[in-house]
């Protein structure tokens, strides 16, 4: 299955109810367009609004890409700013509210779908130690307390992401938990993902050198790929198309795709999986088993 979608941020309720007024919901993936696990869509939140705290039966992750939302996550209560992110765990109570004279703006992502039944989200009382109107602080990024937040906003350069401008002792730290994946001319940044508190799906970013490519192959679940810069040459289910910045792309389990920056300028998207990927064989190569078949004789 193969969905393609525009978006930009004055989008206007899609006809989902919302919780409160001034939510407002626009659907980018769902069971109508052929998705069994992903619920991916764009979020609202009008200046001085606030959801009711809550909790969902379903996993919930969320990538600010406009305003300064506050979020409240369990017991803590931080302000958030664009390139935050943040993971809900099955039954994690949360709430969110806008401030500061602008709406925030985040995409979000629920997996298993949202089947709209009464016990999908549940309301809970405000917690008094939590719910309030003085300031909130930004999340203590670094804090070994400090569980299912993050940031990132791109990375532009490959070259410079990778070079090395300090002494070795004294570095900032850095470990796999920061590491960045860069291959074939491509930079990715997982997000949310398991060491983040995520059991069920992942977000992540994905940068583009010009000339990177990631050959053609498929996985045994979704993806969805939400272009935020550039444009970039893809090659989905044997067709070729271009997608640029402001377009969605979903592409079910066994859909073959491929990216090839011939562009000359830089790319980038947020992309989530859902359900997250196994262990072993999240990728499978047509070329390789093509090259198998051809030697056994059976092409």
């Amino acid at each position: 299955m193969i969905h393609v979608k525009s978006w930009d941020y004055s989008f206007d309720d899609d006809g989902r109810d919302g919780p409160v007024p001034g939510y407002a919901h626009y659907t980018l993936v769902d069971r109508s367009m052929g998705a069994v696990h992903t619920d991916l869509g764009l979020v609202r939140l009008a200046d001085s609004a606030r959801t009711a705290r809550h909790v969902h039966s379903f996993e919930q992750s969320a990538y600010v890409l406009r305003g300064s939302p506050l979020v409240e996550l369990g017991r803590d209560r931080f302000q958030l700013q664009v390139g935050d992110y943040v993971v809900f765990p099955v039954g994690t109570p949360h709430a969110w509210s806008a401030s500061g004279g602008e709406d925030a703006v985040w995409l979000e992502l629920g997996t298993p779908q949202v089947a709209g039944r009464p016990d999908d989200t549940v309301r809970l009382p405000d917690d008094p130690c939590v719910a309030g109107d003085e300031p909130a602080p930004r999340p203590p990024f670094g804090d070994p307390t400090l569980r299912f937040l993050g940031h990132f906003e791109g990375t532009d350069s490959q070259l410079e992401a990778l070079t090395l401008h300090d002494a070795a002792r004294g570095r900032a730290t850095a470990g796999m938990d920061t590491a960045l994946l860069a291959y074939s001319g491509i930079s990715v940044k997982m997000m949310v993902d398991a060491g983040l508190g995520a059991d069920l799906s992942t977000m992540f970013m994905v940068d583009y050198e010009p000339g990177g490519a990631a050959q053609v192959h498929d996985h045994p679940f979704e993806e969805a790929y939400f272009f935020l810069q550039g444009e970039i040459e893809g090659e989905i289910a044997g067709e070729t198309r271009t997608f640029r910045a402001g377009e969605l792309l979903f592409c079910g389990v066994g859909v073959v795709h491929g990216f090839f920056n011939t562009s000359g300028g830089h790319v980038r998207w947020i992309e989530t999986q859902a359900p997250q990927p196994p262990r072993r064989h999240s990728y499978r190569w047509p070329t390789h088993w093509a090259r198998l078949a051809e030697r056994h004789g059976t092409a």
